[in-house]
């Protein structure tokens, strides 16, 4: 039996340094408050998004946020986790968050890397891809729910909707 100390342990390096090389490239607004944190801002077709990354060596994992300037009021609290969960059915990637505390929502997603050669630019790519393109899926339907007085099934039917042509 072969004993899995005598392979060498693969150590990935911080994703966060290839990261800012991705959001450079891209031209988007980021701050790096320290080695292992990146603060992105992401324009969408709605809002802008601030997307958060941090890296944990201990873990080796990287943790990814994406959330927008939107407060859930007390009033429309319920039918705002409603139509979260709602979302999270649906997703392949990631899950959305919404925050009892100050009624913020936002989509997060963390990623392993433990015992890989690293993050690919490919992996980066997918993984702001998919935040921004789920946020921006989700943020409608949210102002529908809250401010458009809908409820959580029409607003994710709307949100879900494929348009075919153009107008």
């Amino acid at each position: 039996m072969i004993s899995l100390a005598s392979f060498e342990e693969v150590r990935p390096g911080n994703p966060i340094d290839l990261l800012e090389e991705l959001v450079s490239a891209n031209d988007w607004a980021f701050d790096r408050p320290s080695d292992v944190e990146l603060a992105i801002q992401v324009k969408g077709r709605w809002v802008d998004y601030h997307l958060w990354t941090v890296w944990d060596e201990a873990t080796k994992g990287m943790s990814f946020a994406c959330h927008f300037d939107f407060r859930v009021p007390d009033t429309k609290r319920r039918q705002a986790q409603e139509l979260v969960a709602l979302f999270n059915e649906r997703l392949w990637l990631g899950h959305f968050d919404h925050s009892a505390e100050d009624g913020s929502v936002l989509f997060r997603h963390t990623t392993p890397l433990r015992g890989t050669a690293g993050v690919s630019v490919e992996q980066l790519e997918d993984l702001v891809d998919t935040a921004v393109s789920e946020c921006e899926r989700f943020y409608p339907a949210l102002q529908l729910v809250v401010w458009g007085g809908q409820s959580s099934a029409e607003a994710l039917a709307a949100a879900l909707m494929e348009t075919v042509g153009e107008a």
